[in-house]
């Protein structure tokens, strides 16, 4: 179901205008081309930003204080859940959103949103880890309400720095235990899983493996694709860092530089890869197979999931936080909390096929329940302490220069 767009007023417009064109005009030229979601992502499917975030890292280390600055007084966005009162609506409350989601993938919710509490939303668009940067650069001196992460990662990074507040326990509630922080920081929106896509024709099934680490093997030197500068990516290798330890981790990265993977900017050129014969298969996420076989019924792709409690399938979550200094408290776990909604979560679901964490949702199209599929959870709070030590373990492997 797509939801209808509801039309913003002209003051609004207005409002969100300046503040885009402030954060813009700051940026270096290169970058310009990231201010807004849809002018930012080489992917289609729901990946915010640039993923190049590897590559770019160090320069915003050193930038993204500037940057902070620059768009400080550039205002943010409002949010309510779908049972906002009436006072809170009249007050002409806002909200400033830090959206490491796409505007295509959730501007329609946050309109609707909008149109439902009177709440005004001032988005600020870009990718996960660069957000979560310039909030714990911002300190003290933030003026972001809810952050919308594409990444566990980042949502991980700002709670190892103390810069996330409880969200209310009946938000946290509309999800399980293990789809939400332990210290109430944050709460799980969706689930997406790290699979294998393979062509059909190039890979037989019978000869897929088991692990992730069987993809060092000979066999598949040149044969498999990765993203190594892709949010997704540099999240799994974290994860896969969790479940079995730095020396292990290095060592499969090493093994898979030694074998020649093709390497592309995003998921979607991986699948897109993939289904030419381009590559006989690749490392992504479960929905990019989905989306591209509701355009193309003959689509020769299809995914693997590896075995029970491997690296190779782990589940990543997009997951929503307050940030400590958030001058509408109320407000942000009223936008977390349609988040979190029905119709909001069957939209997610029917539209980008990723897979619903509130209690009770179905598993989108076709596909297979959660808790029938192989993957393994991972703790985010840990995710985030190794953020920036992945990025560096990644490009001392020869896999991302």
């Amino acid at each position: 179901m797509i939801l209808p767009e509801s039309p913003r007023p002209s003051q609004k417009q207005g409002i969100l205008r300046r503040c885009i064109s402030r954060w813009f005009e700051a940026r270096p030229a290169g970058d310009r081309g990231r201010a807004r979601g849809r002018d930012a992502r080489p992917d289609a499917t729901g990946e915010s930003g640039s993923h190049r975030r590897g590559g770019r890292f160090g320069a915003l280390l050193a930038g993204v204080a500037v940057v902070c600055a620059a768009t400080a007084g550039c205002g943010g966005t409002d949010s309510a859940s779908e049972n906002a009162s009436e006072t809170t609506a009249a007050s002409g409350s806002k909200l400033v959103v830090y959206s490491g989601r796409n505007e295509e993938l959730v501007g329609p919710l946050y309109e609707r949103f909008e149109a439902a509490t009177g709440i005004d939303l001032e988005v600020r668009y870009g990718d996960s880890d660069e957000l979560a940067l310039a909030i714990d650069q911002e300190g003290d001196r933030g003026q972001v309400d809810v952050f919308v992460s594409q990444s566990p990662g980042a949502v991980g990074y700002l709670t190892s720095k103390d810069r996330l507040t409880p969200i209310d326990q009946p938000v946290l509630d509309r999800v399980a235990p293990e789809d939400r922080s332990s210290s109430g920081n944050w709460v799980g929106l969706s689930g997406r899983a790290r699979v294998q896509t393979y062509n059909t024709t190039e890979v037989d099934a019978a000869d897929l493996p088991g692990s992730v680490f069987d993809l060092t093997d000979p066999q598949w030197k040149g044969r498999v694709a990765l993203a190594p500068g892709n949010g997704s990516f540099i999240d799994f290798v974290s994860g896969m860092r969790q479940i079995v330890g730095d020396d292990r981790t290095k060592e499969w990265l090493a093994g898979m530089a030694a074998n020649e993977p093709p390497t592309y900017p995003g998921n979607s050129p991986i699948l897109e890869a993939v289904n030419r014969g381009e590559v006989a298969s690749g490392l992504v996420n479960h929905y990019y197979r989905e989306i591209a076989a509701q355009e193309d019924p003959n689509l020769a792709a299809e995914n693997h999931f590896f075995a029970p409690g491997d690296p190779g399938s782990i589940l990543l979550v997009t997951a929503g936080g307050i940030p400590s200094t958030a001058s509408n408290r109320s407000g942000a776990n009223e936008l977390l909390a349609f988040l979190l909604s029905e119709e909001s979560q069957r939209f997610v679901a029917d539209e980008k096929f990723e897979y619903p964490l509130a209690i009770g949702m179905a598993a989108p199209g076709s596909l297979p329940p959660l808790t029938d599929l192989p993957v393994t959870r991972l703790d985010l709070e840990r995710l985030g302490d190794s953020l920036t030590s992945t990025i560096d373990m990644i490009r001392a492997s020869g896999l991302q220069q």
